[in-house]
């Protein structure tokens, strides 16, 4: 509180009467007189002349302030202190002066002001605060400069290698994944391609402090209004971001890192270091991390190689390659075509042309040379993950990080070592036997309609572990980029018909006299021995024995692949086992019916296919094969059946090291999906497929095989699946371009693919599954398969010329019952050439919707299927087949075709 307020002690000697009658010595009144308000220093003051001279007391006391009162002014003579002070040489005065007391340091609030200007600080103390401010500022900063150290862009912008190993732990490749850098000294980086970044990105260079303050300053704005978070940076913080700081993240406190460790790069480090640095460890697409790796990448030469054009063509894309790369990058943004990129491509490289001519790089005549886009090669691969190392190299890859130990960006940076199942003698193997049917069976250049696009697929895992051996993922991992052991949307046909009988086997078919609450729980579980109707064009019913009929109250009429009727006349009834070798649609496609689609399906998920793999179950030819697992997923269904019923996961990693120790270990998991006796009966069914069967071109000398072949309708896909007790595997055959540029593409028929007029499960892919499994099991034991229980009743052990079920009083009775012979396929081990099948309708297509769609509810006719024979004997007349489904709707009724 100021002076002037302060309460004035006690009046003394007479108080405030003696004050007004003028009794001088007499102590100091409550107001301190204004200078020269009375007449003389001793003259009385009273109220009345303190009114007449000012007209109030508020205007005296600011009149008194004016004049230089306050308490920091003496007493003045005449003019008395406050409590008693001695006056002038008159006696002591009347008024108030300021008490002696300390300056204050911060003058603040004024104290000689007064109302709101008290609170307005004075320029002394804004200059102050100020240069304080500014100095702390200039003392952090100081403080951060010196704290800062320049890191070695050897330790930090070269990732360490990822090793692979083998199974047998000898090594297999060496490598950051798809990360490709090598590193090259300034004199072998064209003065070019210097410029062209200098020109483009920061023209004042080899003369700035290594920051840009304008830069800066723009690139703060746009983050604090949240606008775009680039620009501002110079090629010095260009080449710490990309090579010594681990956060890439926009924020302000990194871009603050940024800056002091971009401002002691600058000082300490040679210009030509840096932007050796910077050219060195910048990104520009297709794996390429580098000018020399970028040089291979886009032109194939040498960095020292490149042109004016090429140089202001990479500078362009190290903007961003997702946006400048020539070859487009849909997959990431549909905005990224081809042709947009070139567009912005030419548009950038000319600008830095232009600059560089500017700022007296690059003369006129030579920057006339180039004024189109150079011509760049295809994307490519790392060239260490050829073949099929980058397909063995992916899975395990993808292993690794759903395992959880190892982030994608942890692997990326690289130190890992990581040890796969990959058996390097069986990948060799199962390779080498794809090749050879592509060396003497496909010819692309004499039959260009029919052997184009032509794919395999493979897969070989260990029944007892679940351990991948070998995968055969197309011809080359740096041009064929889709793993074809791996997804690939081809239907697997009639190899799906196993997990059919084994539903029937573990739960067993519903009473036809039951509702549909109760038949669920009251099943039979049903005998290979089980008769069905083979008959062609058969009218599939519900497990009640109603007519099935879609939402539309269309019927489902199954057709077999050639329209052939197989088993006895009339009702052409044949049991399972042989409706399993010769591949009989109708049978299975009722027999699912009879069992429930919904219990098919949760037999194949419990056999170790993946749901999102499977069709929906809505329609009768999901029986049938319309959905697409892998070959890794078929591979290791099967050998679940191989294994008596023990499912495990297919695991291609067995344990990831670091310089830390064992992040990882495998652990084999698994679960009892069917019951010994179910599996080894369905093992026993599919051995007379290979011994008798579709499948007799798998046979191996002096072994025990299991396997079933399948082909889709339209000739679009032909599987092999088969096991010994150790080992399973799966192959894969379609047709389906490579090129990503083709719009809608889809899978193409292989009617006189390899000279073949139709190519089945029997014949290239079993041929390529058998020349490989002959290899595979050299040197293992041979083992047979366990001995099958008795299991289940003979249903339909009455031929009726319905197929619907009646359970048999016991399956002693009907023992002896076994159907005629097919009048088509022998039953007689045959030649294992491949056969010549007839052709069948094709209405298997995955983006037809109008009842020719496999596995598309949406047409109304949806999926169906067919499946004949295919037996290599010279006197079959059909051959096997299954598809996605026919709806060839013939009248008001479907007809389900599986080729």
């Amino acid at each position: 509180m100021s002076e002037h307020r302060r309460k004035p002690p006690p009046p003394q000697g007479g108080g405030r009467a003696a004050a007004r009658r003028g009794q001088s010595g007499s102590s100091s009144g409550r107001r301190a007189a204004p200078r020269g308000a009375t007449g003389s220093p001793s003259g009385s003051y009273g109220p009345e002349n303190e009114e007449s001279a000012y007209g109030s007391r508020a205007e005296a006391r600011r009149a008194a302030q004016r004049n230089g009162g306050g308490r920091r002014r003496a007493a003045e003579p005449g003019r008395g202190g406050r409590r008693g002070a001695p006056g002038g040489p008159a006696g002591p005065g009347r008024g108030r002066a300021a008490a002696p007391g300390k300056k204050r340091m911060i003058d603040y609030p004024r104290h000689n002001k007064d109302g709101w200007q008290r609170w307005v600080p004075s320029w002394r103390l804004v200059s102050g605060l100020c240069i304080a401010f500014f100095g702390c500022l200039v003392g952090a900063a100081g403080i951060a400069y010196a704290m800062v150290s320049v890191p070695v862009i050897d330790e930090s912008a070269t990732a360490q290698n990822n090793v692979y190993y083998w199974a047998d732990n000898t090594q297999m490749v060496a490598t950051g994944g798809d990360r490709n850098r090598q590193s090259v000294n300034l004199s072998q980086i064209p003065k070019a391609m210097r410029y062209a970044v200098i020109s483009q990105e920061n023209k004042t260079f080899y003369s700035d402090s290594g920051i840009d303050p304008k830069g800066i300053a723009r690139a703060v704005f746009n983050m604090a209004k949240g606008g775009d978070t680039q620009g501002g940076s110079t090629i010095t913080q260009q080449y710490v971001k990309n090579a010594m700081l681990n956060d890439q993240s926009q924020t302000i406190s990194r871009k603050v890192k940024e800056i002091f460790v971009s401002i002691k790069v600058g000082a300490e480090e040679p210009k030509d270091k840096i932007l050796e640095g910077y050219l060195n460890s910048a990104y520009y697409g297709r794996g390429a991390y580098g000018i020399q790796a970028a040089a291979r990448a886009y032109f194939n030469v040498d960095a020292v190689d490149l042109n004016p054009g090429q140089c202001a063509f990479l500078s362009a894309v190290l903007k961003g390659a997702t946006y400048y790369d020539p070859a487009g990058s849909i997959a990431i943004d549909p905005a990224a075509t081809p042709d947009a990129n070139k567009k912005r491509a030419q548009s950038q490289m000319q600008d830095t042309l232009d600059k560089m001519v500017e700022y007296g790089h690059l003369s006129q005549a030579d920057r006339a040379k180039y004024t189109e886009l150079p011509t760049t090669q295809n994307p490519q691969s790392n060239a260490k993950l050829g073949g099929q190392i980058g397909y063995l190299v992916r899975l395990a890859k993808a292993s690794v990080v759903r395992s959880g130990a190892v982030t994608e960006q942890q692997l990326e940076k690289g130190g890992y070592s990581i040890y796969t199942t990959f058996d390097k003698k069986k990948v060799d193997e199962m390779e080498k036997a794809v090749q050879k049917v592509y060396k003497e069976k496909i010819d692309p250049k004499k039959r260009p309609e029919k052997d184009t696009h032509v794919q395999f697929g493979g897969a070989s895992i260990d029944t007892r572990t679940g351990a991948i051996k070998a995968i055969y993922g197309g011809q080359d991992a740096t041009k064929h980029f889709t793993n074809n052991a791996d997804v690939t949307g081809a239907q697997v046909g009639s190899t799906f018909k196993p997990f059919v009988l084994a539903a029937a086997m573990k739960w067993g078919v519903r009473d036809p006299d039951l509702g549909p609450v109760q038949a669920q729980d009251e099943r039979t579980v049903v005998s290979p021995k089980s008769l069905y109707s083979g008959k062609n064009d058969l009218k599939i019913n519900n497990y009640d024995g109603s007519i099935w009929e879609n939402e539309k109250g269309e019927q489902w009429r199954q057709e077999n692949d050639g329209q052939d009727n197989v088993g006895d006349p009339p009702d052409y009834m044949i049991d399972l086992r042989e409706a399993m070798r010769e591949s009989v649609n109708s049978a299975f496609v009722q027999l699912g019916m009879d069992v429930g689609l919904d219990k098919v399906k949760e037999s194949a998920e419990d056999a170790g296919l993946l749901e999102d793999s499977l069709a929906g179950a809505g329609y009768p030819s999901f029986s049938i094969g319309v959905s697409d697992p892998s070959a890794i997923r078929m591979a290791g269904a099967y050998a679940t059946f191989a294994d008596s019923g023990k499912q495990r996961e297919p695991y291609s990693v067995t344990k990831v090291t670091n310089k830390d120790g064992t992040l990882y270990t495998h652990k084999v998991e698994e679960k009892q999906a069917y019951t010994a006796k179910v599996a080894d009966n369905v093992t026993d069914v599919l051995k007379t497929v290979v011994e008798k069967g579709t499948g007799s071109n798998a046979q191996l000398p002096g072994r025990e095989v299991a396997g079933k072949t399948g082909t889709t309708d339209g000739n679009k896909s032909a599987w092999f699946v088969g096991y010994t007790p150790q080992l399973s595997t799966a192959i894969s055959m379609y047709r389906y371009p490579d090129d990503e540029s083709i719009k809608d593409r889809t899978f193409l028929e292989m009617f006189g693919t390899g000279g073949e007029k139709k190519i089945h499960g029997a014949s290239f892919p079993s041929t390529i599954w058998q020349d490989y499994m002959s290899d595979a099991v050299k040197g293992m034991k041979v083992e047979k398969f366990p001995k099958p229980e008795p299991i289940g009743e003979v249903i339909n052990d009455a031929p009726s010329p319905t197929p619907t079920p009646s359970p048999s009083p016991s399956a002693s009775e009907t023992e002896e019952v076994s159907p005629s012979p097919s009048p088509s396929p022998s039953d007689t081990q045959t030649s294992p050439s491949p056969p010549a099948p007839t052709e069948s309708c094709d209405f298997w297509d995955i983006n037809c919707g109008n009842g020719n769609n496999g596995g598309n509810a949406n047409g109304g006719n949806g999926p169906g299927g067919s499946e004949g024979s295919e037996s290599p004997s010279p006197s079959a007349t059909a051959t096997e087949g299954e598809g996605d489904g026919g709806g060839n709707t013939r009248g008001n009724t479907i007809w389900g075709t599986n080729g």
